[in-house]
């Protein structure tokens, strides 16, 4: 949005270029379609799964590599030139600065021309010199050998492929069309590619990949002024938004690849008695534990009338617009009073950087999940202690000294554990606190009943005077 300001425009509406792609394609679509738009650029290569129909675009699923494009299929031819100049000149090229970025042009109009012919040929007169003369650089560059020197590079494009598809829960059979966006997949190995992945599927090609993406700005562009109509474009979170709870764990309000605008609520209350005050810490990002997401604000709801833990009741919302911006409320609903906040940086991430988060998230699963169990185990021990504490307050001359003793020795030692690192521990510990606990509650019960069943021993036989017939009907 500041780089379109930055450069005089009035920016009213932003959106991606698959999505934008996506518009290009289906305008005069009517029915029901999923589509793929394979998106490899000059720099990077992007994969979104949409829903089109009816005048409706829905982003499903986006995936990527935003170290993949034409440009790295270009080093490998350039690579690959000064190797083979170097074997025969004992000359290397790309310490040259000029030569070299010959060597680049050169590579780049062969790499065009392959996706048309078989073979090419590279000539570079005067590439350099020596004491014995200029140079001149001649090859020859066939469309198997420039595959072959790129099919690592080919074969990345598999995995974002098949991540959108998992994200979106389709199969490759359920697809209807794939669309191919930026120069780079004018190359035929993409092509075959994309036709093995999606089983045989020929990609539409009756978008022009150098404009498509341009087509579809300027359609939205139309829709915003109203002279294009019965088109809604429907775009997704790249990235979960979710609040900091006790322990330091992120709860996910909205999850990544959620359809915006959108709006979620969540209910949540106080970690301790007479709290008058909580701090709404805002992240984002995949990972369990708050403090490796990124954090987008916070902020402090003030006010709270003063009661026991657990009683008050905190309604945070999160709310996105089309334009991915976030605004953040918190409420309490005893008082009313509530607080917000707008963030515009929500929807600021580089590709690169979601990317970098979603594979961060997914190397480490594993070990947030652990350490996510351990904060809620020991918020369980906490809540546990808590309890106890207070029934053992509320019920003091109800329970038989012997077992207020072993409670408390039970208690202290759950206190010990909750404070240490062993969870193994702590389990163990809480499980035979439980033990002891229930026995105070057998105690409460017992004497409840013996009360009950003196007072109607009392009554004798006289009560069933008392004892009233009378109709009744069941409310549903």
């Amino acid at each position: 949005k500041n780089a379109g300001q930055i450069a005089g425009l009035n920016v009213l509406r932003i959106i991606n270029e698959p999505t934008a792609a996506s518009l290009a394609y289906g305008l005069d679509k009517k029915a029901n379609e999923t589509i793929l738009v394979f998106d490899l650029g000059g720099g990077t290569y992007d994969v979104s799964v949409l829903d089109v129909g009816d005048g409706v675009f829905e982003v499903k699923s986006v995936a990527g590599d935003t170290h993949l494009g034409g440009d790295d299929y270009d080093r490998r031819i350039v690579d690959w030139l000064a190797e083979e100049f170097k074997k025969s000149n004992g000359i290397d090229l790309k310490s040259d600065r000029q030569a070299l970025q010959r060597l680049t042009e050169a590579a780049e109009r062969a790499k065009i021309e392959l996706s048309s012919r078989l073979e090419t040929s590279v000539n570079l007169p005067f590439i350099t010199a020596d004491q014995t003369g200029p140079k001149h650089l001649e090859m020859t560059l066939t469309r198997a050998k420039f595959e072959s020197l790129t099919s690592d590079l080919t074969e990345r494009c598999r995995g974002p492929f098949l991540g959108a598809l998992k994200d979106a829960n389709l199969t490759p059979q359920q697809i209807d069309e794939v669309v191919l966006v930026g120069g780079s997949t004018r190359m035929p190995v993409i092509q075959q590619l994309v036709k093995n992945l999606t089983g045989g599927k020929e990609p539409h090609k009756g978008v022009n990949p150098d404009e498509v993406v341009a087509v579809g700005a300027a359609i939205q562009a139309g829709v915003l002024k109203g002279e294009v109509k019965d088109i809604l474009l429907l775009d997704v979170t790249p990235l979960s938004l979710g609040v900091e709870t006790l322990g330091g764990v992120t709860t996910k309000i909205i999850d990544r690849n959620t359809t915006i605008p959108t709006s979620r609520s969540q209910v949540f209350s106080t970690a301790a008695d007479n709290q008058t005050s909580v701090e709404v810490h805002i992240l984002q990002g995949e990972r369990d534990m708050a403090r490796d997401n990124r954090t987008l604000g916070r902020f402090h709801l003030d006010g709270i009338a003063p009661a026991p833990r657990g009683m008050p009741q905190i309604e945070v919302t999160y709310d996105i617009d089309a334009n991915g911006i976030l605004n953040v409320k918190a409420q309490d609903k005893g008082t009313g009073r509530e607080q917000s906040v707008t963030i515009t940086a929500s929807s600021t991430l580089s590709k690169d950087e979601v990317e970098r988060m979603v594979k961060e998230a997914e190397a480490h699963s594993s070990e947030d999940r652990a350490k996510r169990e351990e904060v809620e185990l020991r918020n369980q021990a906490d809540h546990m202690i808590h309890q106890a504490e207070k029934i053992m307050k509320d019920n003091e001359d109800k329970i038989p000294d012997d077992v207020k003793s072993e409670v408390t020795g039970k208690l202290e030692t759950l206190k010990s554990a909750a404070k240490g690192s062993d969870v193994a521990l702590l389990r163990r510990e809480m499980d035979e606190f439980n033990e002891a606990l229930q026995k105070i509650g057998q105690h409460i019960y017992q004497q409840a009943g013996a009360a009950t069943g003196g007072s109607s021993a009392a009554g004798g036989e006289e009560k069933k005077d008392d004892v009233v017939d009378a109709d009744y009907k069941e409310v549903n």
